[in-house]
């Protein structure tokens, strides 16, 4: 039986990845994809994840747009990681496919409220969309099956701050928001994503498959990769996207700890930093499980086959 999920998603390279990660995946059915910026705008997210869909033949899943700027923070795109639109160097068709006419947050909430413990949601953005469903929807705490969040580090410095990941440092207040609401949360924080490292070694097997699915793996992940080399010295490029979404049909991949987590929102150098409270210090009952460690060259190797499988599905 396959699992029925949804993504809300920045894409982004990563988040790209995880879509095609995704659709090459029998284990799941991708039924829709909300859009949220920060790897880029809400606008070119939009169209990002409509020229993925239509690179792997799945133009039917809708993709909603939701909102616009984060809670509080002041809007931030990450062109220097993704590119100017979001897809670092790769050249590809403009969508038909046209954008589903509901706001991404009402998305949400109808799916997930149409099928209560049936959905699982793949969160690999900054968690606005899902902070306010949350608001408006407080039933939605219990409804989705579980939530995988992609963000966060724990033992581990930070992305974009030597505190702070992305995906939190973007909306913090939205993180917090989440992470106090209940659900059945997975936390994928930099402690496992930074040990999984797509190098040009993996790209160039993908490459001998002639398929308009390589050449855009190739495209993306050279801009990746020189971000990573230039600004990180990573002989590579980080993948945390893909890494989150193969939770969702094989957890075995990362050793989870269940723990109270939550995030910084009171400004300062620390701003969105997460944290994890490993011993019992007088807070509630632990709120996420958080995967700690994993195992790199399992998930690379799954994730190449798993693209190998598309780019022989969709030869040129």
């Amino acid at each position: 039986m396959t699992k029925r999920i949804l993504i809300d998603a920045d894409p982004g390279i990563d988040d790209a990845l995880a879509i095609l990660l995704a659709l090459a995946s029998p284990e799941l059915n991708l039924e829709g994809i909300t859009i949220v910026p920060g790897n880029c705008s809400s606008q070119d997210g939009s169209r990002n994840a409509r020229k993925v869909l239509q690179l792997a033949g799945a133009s039917q899943i809708p993709v909603a747009r939701g909102v616009e700027r984060p809670l509080v923070q002041p809007l931030v795109i990450a062109s220097e990681t993704h590119g100017p639109t979001g897809l670092g160097y790769a050249k590809t068709p403009e969508p038909t496919q046209a954008e589903d006419a509901r706001h991404g947050v009402d998305f949400l909430i109808e799916q997930a409220m149409s099928a209560p413990g049936e959905y699982t949601l793949v969160a690999i953005g900054p968690l606005t969309n899902l902070a306010l469903a949350l608001r408006r929807e407080p039933r939605l705490a219990t409804a989705f099956a579980q939530v995988i969040h992609m963000g966060g580090a724990i033992h581990t410095s930070g992305n974009v701050t030597p505190q702070a990941e992305f995906n939190v440092w973007c909306d913090p207040h939205a993180t917090h928001m989440v992470y106090h609401a209940g659900l059945p949360l997975t936390v994928v924080p930099l402690d496992v994503t930074y040990q999984c490292v797509l190098m040009q070694k993996h790209v160039d097997h993908l490459l001998q498959f002639k398929s308009p699915v390589s050449r855009f793996i190739a495209g993306t992940t050279r801009f990746y990769i020189e971000f990573h080399n230039e600004y990180q010295d990573i002989d590579g490029c980080i993948i945390n996207d893909p890494l989150a979404l193969a939770l969702a049909f094989a957890p075995e991949l990362v050793t989870c700890q269940e723990i109270f987590v939550d995030v910084d929102i009171a400004g300062g150098v620390s701003m969105g930093k997460t944290f994890g409270y490993f011993y019992k210090m007088g807070q509630g009952a632990p709120n996420a499980q958080v995967a700690l460690a994993v195992k790199p060259e399992v998930f690379l190797d799954l994730f190449v086959d798993r693209m190998e499988v598309l780019c022989r599905k969709y030869p040129d």
